[in-house]
């Protein structure tokens, strides 16, 4: 295994939410929930996978984790073969609930990959891992934010190809985020958005996107704003009519709140005068977490607690 790590390799990859109202597809938020990836390239064939927190009880333990085709595909890009490997995954981020699960796994897996070969990083850029992402996650909101961390902004151009922006979100955006016990698939969600939408529709969130950046960025206070919706989120009711809820009751009370990606996962932004009523969701129901966000995106760090 010529050029291939012998020693473990360690890999943390940030939760991320998407959308934040009217950015549909193309804005993202690194969140400080991370998965733990670590991987030793071995000898034999096949791979060996150790899955601990969340998704435990229903992941695949073979090539069909979402981690190992990745990290599979990021081999074949490098031109580097590796037989086998052991994977130990151990999971933070909620599946199936709009925090960006599936992109975790698979720019971990892309980045955990290039870390096991010697020369990873001249073999396969930032770019080429977006790219390389963007094959199995046909929007790049959140595997833009998982590689980058902070505040994103990401597109497809005419080619197909990825592009990002990223920027620092303003040292005062306190998210915090409201998981509920039930699942939501992006598939499933997706399935309910609308076929077209009015010029109303269209100029209000090209408008509160563009107004988003600089909230996000420079002005908070304009978060309540910025984070206007009027195409995705009424749309997908039927799918999570209590986040839907919980959303309107946290603005009702003067928080800006949004679905988190495609939900049923609710993601507000507190401050000291507000932050006392985010208890607005009834704890029995929803996991409630003031979580910071992440200033850096999918990295190696060293084996360790």
């Amino acid at each position: 295994m010529s050029g291939i790590r012998r020693d473990a390799v360690r890999v943390v990859v940030p939760a991320t939410s998407a959308n934040l109202g009217p950015a549909f597809d193309s804005a993202g938020l690194a969140l400080a929930v991370y998965d733990d990836l670590v991987a030793m390239a071995t000898e034999d064939e096949g791979v060996l996978v150790e899955v601990a927190g969340e998704g435990e009880d229903s992941v695949p333990r073979d090539e069909q984790h979402l981690v190992v085709q990745a990290m599979r595909s990021a081999f074949d890009a490098m031109d580097v073969t590796v037989p086998g490997f052991v994977l130990r995954c151990i999971n933070s981020i909620p599946h199936g609930r709009g925090l960006g699960s599936s992109a975790a796994a698979i720019v971990g897996g892309i980045v955990l990959a290039r870390a096991m070969v010697d020369d990873g990083h001249e073999r396969l850029t930032d770019d080429d891992v977006l790219q390389l992402a963007l094959a199995r996650e046909p929007h790049p909101d959140n595997i833009a934010a998982a590689l980058h961390g902070g505040f994103t902004v990401a597109w497809v151009d005419a080619d197909g190809r990825a592009d990002v922006a990223r920027m620092q979100a303003h040292e005062s955006v306190r998210p915090v985020a409201m998981v509920p016990s039930g699942s939501l698939s992006t598939a499933q969600a997706r399935t309910l958005l609308p076929e077209s939408v009015t010029l109303h529709q269209a100029t209000v969130n090209i408008a509160r996107s563009a107004l988003l950046v600089h909230a996000l960025t420079m002005d908070p206070t304009r978060l309540m704003a910025a984070t206007e919706d009027t195409i995705h989120q009424d749309s997908r009711a039927a799918a999570y009519p209590a986040s839907l809820a919980l959303v309107a009751a946290l603005r009702e009370a003067g928080i800006p709140a949004v679905v988190s990606g495609a939900g049923p996962s609710v993601l507000a932004f507190v401050d000291d005068s507000t932050r006392q009523h985010a208890i607005l969701a009834d704890e029995s129901e929803w996991i409630v977490r003031e979580v910071a966000v992440s200033p850096t995106g999918a990295r190696e760090v060293p084996l360790g607690p």
